[in-house]
């Protein structure tokens, strides 16, 4: 099955003097799905996106937006993007904010102003539209910056961390713009330390450290596949958990208790059968999915915070 790439990056490096804040970065990011990019703190994710957006260059490697060379004014017209730490001109008003973004875009003025009104509606904003900018929350700020990365219409939006600041129903609200992007064919590519909201959300994920992809799953795979499993048991002697260590991972067995790690669900009919030819009586096998967290913590580890 062939792809159309939004995103595509090509051993993509950055490097300031001696330090390497990414290094060889490969991925592809498919136009109409929600990718979402997890890395500790310092693993390169937000290099990795001003070097996408063109907001720095590259030191090696290369990468396309649209399959098309970074930087270039016709790929900026169609990106949207929410930094982190925004910093917006407090003086403005949400619609004139609104208003001065979609006219950096070149939108035309009887779209524009339609834009304005439908994103201020969705966001919530439409009864602050006329207030300054100085007098929103966090979480106001937070739906206005929303707002101005999408006024444009955009084919591609880089959310970096679009839910902080956000009550339960702001981050729900988020999740369905994001949801909408996607049945549009728009691509949306995801920075997020709430691993529970991209566990809902994402189509797929890439998992970075030190700037490098170290795995990127699929998350109808991930909801399939692995899972810890208990197994209540008696009789479970060395040999038996010697023999059952080759055909999973035995993270604990304590009296009639064991705990393990499988790759698939479709292991346990034969571990169960292993189990019982060797005298083992079980009394009950319970399966329990693996989190994006229990995952992000397998592959990254536990040296670093998101």
């Amino acid at each position: 099955m062939t792809h159309s790439y939004t995103i595509e990056t090509f051993a993509l490096c950055k490097e300031y003097g001696s330090t390497v804040a990414v290094k060889g970065l490969s991925l592809g990011v498919r136009q109409g799905e929600i990718f979402g990019f997890l890395g500790p703190n310092g693993a390169g994710k937000t290099t990795s996106i001003k070097m996408l957006l063109g907001l720095t260059a590259p030191t090696s490697g290369s990468a396309k937006l649209f399959n098309q060379p970074l930087g270039s004014d016709e790929n900026r017209a169609r990106v949207g993007f929410l930094p982190e730490h925004f910093r917006f001109p407090t003086w403005l008003t949400g619609q004139e904010f609104l208003q001065f973004s979609g006219q950096l875009c070149k939108i035309k003025r009887a779209t524009l102003e339609k834009n304005m009104a439908c994103w201020l509606d969705r966001v919530g904003l439409s009864e602050f539209q006329h207030a300054q900018l100085r007098t929103y929350s966090k979480g106001m700020l937070q739906r206005i910056g929303l707002a101005q990365a999408l006024v444009h219409d955009p084919q591609l939006v880089f959310l970096d961390e679009p839910t902080s600041g956000l009550d339960p129903v702001g981050r729900r609200m988020v999740r369905d713009i994001m949801a909408d992007l996607r049945e549009q064919g728009k691509t949306v590519f995801l920075n997020s330390h709430l691993l529970s909201e991209v566990e809902i959300i994402c189509d797929r994920v890439a998992f970075i450290k030190h700037g490098e992809v170290l795995r990127i799953e699929t998350m109808s795979e991930l909801n399939q596949g692995a899972a810890r499993v208990q197994i209540q048991a008696q009789g479970c002697n060395a040999e038996v958990l010697a023999g059952l260590s080759r055909r999973c991972q035995v993270l604990a067995a304590q009296d009639s208790h064991l705990t393990l790690s499988v790759a698939d669900l479709e292991t346990l009919p034969e571990i169960n059968r292993y189990l019982l030819e060797n005298g083992v009586r079980v009394y009950s096998i319970t399966p329990e999915k693996i989190s994006l967290e229990d995952l992000f913590l397998q592959i990254v580890g536990t040296d670093g915070g998101l």
